[in-house]
Order: C-alpha cells, then structure tokens, then sequence
C-alpha cells in the first residue's frame, strides 16, 4: 500500500527550525568562544526562547499524533462504550490544564506589552518571548480536539515499539 505524504504540521516546522537554530547559535558562540575568549552576548537568551518553542511545538505534534506518555493499562481492558468516554476524560483534562496555560500566558503577555517590560540581556520587548506561551498552547488544544475526534470516530493508532 503506498504511504501518503506527510501533513503540513506548522507547529512541527516551527520545532524543528527552532531545534536547527539553537543547535547553530550555541555552535557558533563555542567557536567564537574558543577562538577569541568572547562569546555572544544574544545566544543564551535566545537558546531559551527557542527551547520554549521547540517545548510547545512538539508537544503540539505530539497531542495530534496521540504520542504523549500515558498509562495505557486501563485503555486496554475497558470495553469501547467504555473506551469513549475515557477518551473524552482524557481530553478535558488536557483542554482544562492547556486552557488555563493558555489564559493565565495571555494575561502574563499583555501586562508585558502593557508595562513595556524588556528582557534583561538584551533589551528586548519581553512580550516578543511570551506571546508564543498562549498561541502554542491553543494549538496544543486544537490538536488535542483534532486527536480526540478521531479516537471518538475509532481511528487506530499506528503501532508503537516500545523498547525495554
């Protein structure tokens, strides 16, 4: 059977490219450091940032793909009556800790903007950095939903090798 081509995923680019800069910044702050005793004053505050996406785009990725970690013991005994509605417990607990996530990040990313707060390294809008805290967590939301409809519709998983 031919495989169809993977989905546009734009919270898996946006992990991926966040991963690839990070890897080069910190190469390249080790070179600059090691060659001229310098280093880059942007890399640390950044690689931070970054890490912060990288964090939440994949954990979006993950909610979609059903991939996060999770006891699967009671999924497999329970009946498929059963099955749905742990699905759906399973998902409001989701949606109520990301919901919270992502009201209490847009609180936090408007008093930034509001009280014009820089970053300490650099000087930079704070709310550059935390706006991204809301967005990607609503998308950890969306793809939880996304996720839960089809587990509802009785979509299966593909098999997952678990290596001991």
């Amino acid at each position: 059977m031919p495989s169809r081509p993977p989905k546009f995923r734009p919270e898996a680019w946006l992990a991926s490219v966040a991963l690839i800069t990070i890897c080069l910044i910190s190469l390249g702050n080790v070179v600059v450091r090691y060659t001229t005793d310098a280093s880059f004053a942007f890399t640390e505050e950044f690689s931070v940032f970054l890490l912060v996406l990288l964090t939440f785009g994949g954990a979006a990725v993950a909610a979609r793909d059903n991939q996060h970690i999770r006891i699967e013991l009671v999924e497999h005994y329970l009946p498929p009556v059963a099955l749905k509605g742990l699905f759906v417990l399973q998902w409001l607990a989701g949606v109520a800790v990301m919901g919270v996530t992502t009201w209490y990040g847009s609180i936090f990313a408007m008093q930034e903007y509001d009280w014009e707060s820089l970053s300490p390294g650099l000087g930079l809008p704070n709310w550059i950095y935390v706006i991204w805290l809301p967005v990607l967590s609503g998308a950890i939301v969306i793809r939880m939903t996304q996720n839960l409809i089809d587990r509802l519709r009785g979509k299966k998983d593909p098999e997952v090798i678990h290596e001991s």
